[in-house]
This record gives structure tokens, C-alpha cells and sequence, in this order.
């Protein structure tokens, strides 16, 4: 009885249209994939694969988490073995807000290891990092996270992705400054942002928190950068300096990002107005860096992916 042909990655991926970096990225993270091995010890992959990949992009495309649609099209797939549990960003959310709520920074030091170990950076934003610190910024605001939580759980983040910041400034990309405004001293979101940047190979320059407004003017002056970011939690940090908001983007491709960019405040003064999903963000303002016509200031005001 004839048998399908089994496939190295590369054919794999011409056959389902799926990158072989995202093929591998969706066998080592959800065990979507169950090679067989060559006698020199490649990787081979059989029809129930390409079967496993096809159904993981339709429930992509219907909109479940990477996670549910890899198990969904795991559980789909008749005729071969169990697979092994997806990785849940649930409850790896869970198990990192367990350590950092217990004060337990060498188990919240390894949980993150683990992640970088088998995830992608922008799946560990967006699935793990910044879930979770929507759901800490809600328990803070409803009283059930102490002050102290918040700053243990900030300080152990800030660090680790500060530490995987490292050399972002290197390189021939386009060149980002990334700051926060006055007052503002929220700045995981922005270090995020920026590290979206740095995988679609931008160069940053980050300014930190509380950074004044003719700080950042004269870094501009200095670097001539392709775009400026100002992020805020609040519009209350913008009202009082919004006319220097204005005026820096006549002269200068700036957005804004934090809870402040969804109030409405500036979204007719030429500033792209990051009020989606960080890592999507990070993607839309490339595609834009590459099509000047499109990035142009005076039509960025419309744009809020």
C-alpha cells in the first residue's frame, strides 16, 4: 500500500505558505508538528503535519490564540499520537503572577527563563508580559494588589526585559527615541514597544521615564530620528504640554502610546496613535517607516491600528 511522500521543512513550508522560523516556532512551543527522523537525522514531516498546519491557520484566521488553535487542530487531526499540552499562556500567566505576588524572585527569574527558552520574544510580550500587567494594573486599581506587589512584580519585569534591551541601539535599521512624558514613571509598555521595534530591526534610543519635553527636543536635533514615541497612562500628562506635543510633531514623525492615546487627545495633529496591540503596532509602524508616502505626519493622524 503506497504511502505519503514525507517532507523536509522546506518543502513543508512551500506547501502550507508558512514560514519554516514559524513552523518550527508553533512544533517547539505547542507541539503542533510530529517529525519523524532520517537516518541522518533530519527532520521529516507527513501528511497529518501539513493537515495540523492547514487547521491551525483557519482557526488563526477565526480568531483563537495561538495556543487553543494549535491544540484545536492537534485534537482534529485523526490517526496519530495524543500530542503533548500546548503551552498555555494562561497558566504560564498564572505561575508568574504566583511567584511574583509570593515576592519570590528566583522563581519568577527561572519561570522567565523557561519562557525565553521556548517561545519567541514577541509571543513572551505578548501572551505572558503584558496580559499580565493589564490584569496587575486591574487588581491594583480594585485594591486587590498592594503597592508593594506592584513595585516587586515592576521591578523584577523591568529588569529582564531592560537586561534583553541590551545593544538596541546597534545597527543600520531606521532609529527610534522612545520616551515618557513628564511625570510619567509607567514605562514596561514603552521598553515593550521598543523591543517590537528591535525585532523588525529599528534602532532605539530610550529615554526612560519622566523625560521633559525639551529633552527630547533636543535628542531630535541631535539624531534626527525616523520616528519619536511618548507614551502616558493618563491624558492628564498631556493637556499641559500639548502645544509642545504639537509643535515637536510639525517637525518631527511622533506617536503616542499608553492608555492616553485611546482618549482622543491629539488624534487630529499628525500623531499616530498607537491604541492596539503592542506587537502589532510595532508592525504597522514599520510597514509604514518603508512607504514614506504613507507614513507622511500629516496623514499618520488617521492611522490607529
Amino acid at each position: 500500500m503506497a504511502t505519503s511522500p514525507l517532507l523536509r521543512i522546506g518543502e513543508l513550508s512551500k506547501r502550507t505558505g508558512v514560514s519554516a522560523e514559524l513552523l518550527r516556532a508553533w512544533e517547539r512551543r505547542y507541539g503542533l508538528l510530529r517529525p519523524s527522523r532520517s537516518s541522518g537525522g533530519l527532520r521529516l514531516y507527513a501528511s497529518a503535519d501539513v493537515e495540523r498546519v492547514g487547521l491551525m491557520q483557519q482557526h488563526l484566521a477565526e480568531g483563537l490564540a495561538a495556543a487553543e488553535a494549535a491544540a484545536a487542530a492537534s485534537r482534529a487531526v485523526v490517526g496519530g499520537e495524543a500530542p503533548p499540552p500546548a503551552l498555555s499562556s494562561a497558566a504560564l500567566r498564572a505561575e508568574l503572577a504566583d511567584a511574583l505576588d509570593g515576592f519570590d524572585e528566583p522563581r519568577a527569574q527561572a519561570i522567565l527563563d523557561r519562557l525565553l527558552a521556548v517561545t519567541t520574544l514577541e509571543a513572551l510580550l505578548s501572551e505572558v508580559m503584558l496580559p499580565y500587567l493589564r490584569e496587575l494594573g486591574e487588581r491594583w486599581a480594585r485594591g486587590d494588589a498592594s503597592v508593594a506587589e506592584e513595585h516587586f512584580a515592576t521591578a523584577i519585569l523591568r529588569g529582564r526585559l531592560l537586561g534583553i534591551a541590551r545593544g538596541w541601539g546597534v545597527g543600520i535599521g531606521p532609529g527610534a527615541v522612545l520616551a515618557c512624558l513628564p511625570g510619567e514613571q509607567h514605562e514596561l509598555g514603552l521598553i515593550a514597544f521598543g523591543l517590537a521595534l528591535r525585532a523588525h530591526g529599528w534602532r532605539i534610543v530610550y529615554l526612560g521615564p519622566d523625560a521633559p519635553i525639551n529633552t527630547i527636543e533636543d535628542v531630535c536635533r541631535r539624531l534626527h530620528p525616523n520616528l519619536v514615541v511618548v507614551s502616558a497612562v493618563t491624558r492628564e500628562r498631556v493637556w499641559p504640554i500639548v502645544e509642545q506635543l504639537r509643535g515637536l510633531a510639525a517637525r518631527q514623525r511622533l506617536a503616542l502610546g499608553g492608555a492616553a492615546a485611546a482618549s482622543g487627545v491629539l488624534e487630529s495633529d499628525g500623531v499616530l496613535l498607537l491604541t492596539g496591540d503592542l506587537i502589532a503596532e510595532a508592525a504597522l509602524v514599520t510597514t509604514l517607516a518603508g512607504h514614506d508616502a504613507t507614513f507622511d505626519r500629516h496623514q499618520t493622524g488617521d492611522v490607529k491600528a
